[in-house]
């Protein structure tokens, strides 16, 4: 856990950042948990369809590695919402034919059809969330992705990629 204040001066104290960042993520994971539950979805399950639908529009059938690698959730992770999202019928793991011990990716007809309510819900809440900077549009929403996108030391962004939440 972050630490929950530092001096400032003489008798001072301030939160950290770490300590903002922190409730700032679980103010956020929560409020998208609630928004997507009556999708059956929860905010991690929802990260892992959003990304294999991205992968998908783009023509692609991604592992379970290189989902990992797009979503940056870790590929253990990615194994148990796979299977997950596949026992609710929104996806299905296929053997990979190159790997016997790798599996890819896609999403079933409902699927798609429960990610693009999915996206839409996001959309709206994120409109909600940051409101106080303007909404999702404005140049302080788009100046704070920058921010965050320096701090997780991803140089390599293409502006905002996943646009789906």
């Amino acid at each position: 856990m972050y630490s929950i204040c530092m001096c400032e001066g003489i008798g001072r104290a301030a939160p950290t950042t770490g300590y903002l960042v922190w409730r700032l993520l679980l103010k956020w994971r929560a409020a998208m948990d609630r928004a997507l539950a009556p999708l059956g979805l929860t905010h991690a399950r929802y990260s892992l369809l959003a990304s294999l639908y991205a992968l998908s529009q783009a023509g692609r059938r991604p592992s379970q590695r290189e989902l990992a690698d797009f979503s940056g959730l870790e590929p253990v992770f990615i194994s148990r919402l796979a299977r997950a999202l596949e026992q609710g019928g929104l996806v299905e793991r296929d053997p990979h034919p190159a790997d016997p011990r790798a599996f890819q990716l896609r999403i079933t007809q409902r699927g798609l059809e429960v990610v693009t309510a999915a996206i839409d819900v996001v959309q709206r809440l994120d409109e909600r969330q940051l409101a106080p900077l303007g909404g999702r549009s404005s140049p302080r929403s788009a100046e704070l992705r920058e921010m965050l996108w320096t701090l997780l030391g991803d140089e390599d962004h293409d502006g905002d990629t996943l646009t789906c939440g």
